[in-house]
């Protein structure tokens, strides 16, 4: 095992770092602040097993989310209404900067939570101006078992 060189920095070299960082953190820190949202959409997927919501703005990027696993649930605790009003709560702590008052809903899925989830985000103050169910129906499906002979 060799020495370790240690590198000294000039003061020149750190006041030149300093600038570039506090630079960059002005930059995201104005970008965190400016957007400000009036309209966006609520992806609500409830399946079986869980809970997940997306809050997107009008061009579809994503602006937070949460699921029921995320925010410690676990087993068969992650799909009931509950947590999703707890998953719809935790949506609304992250979205107070935005100013996002006016939503779309889409709900997809057949989970117990997506009923819940819908009157959580209205209890919540948000508008909500539509809802859509797009949950994935089959047309014909697989073809059914032959009849058991017994």
């Amino acid at each position: 095992m060799g020495k370790k060189k240690v590198i000294q920095q000039t003061q020149e070299e750190a006041l030149k770092e300093k600038e570039v960082l506090e630079r960059s953190l002005a930059k995201t820190a104005g970008k965190a602040s400016a957007k400000k949202l009036g309209m966006g959409n609520v992806y609500i997927g409830a399946s079986y097993n869980n809970t997940i919501v997306t809050v997107t703005d009008e061009k579809g990027d994503v602006v937070a989310w949460a699921s029921a696993g995320s925010l410690g649930f676990s087993g068969p605790k992650k799909a009931t209404p509950f947590a999703a009003s707890k998953v719809v709560s935790a949506i609304a702590e992250k979205l107070k900067k935005t100013g996002l008052l006016n939503v779309n809903v889409f709900v997809s899925g057949v989970g117990s939570g997506r009923d819940s989830a819908i009157r959580s985000f209205g209890n919540q103050g948000f508008n909500i101006l539509s809802i859509k169910d797009m949950t994935p129906i089959p047309h014909n499906g697989p073809r059914p078992k032959k009849v058991r002979r017994v």
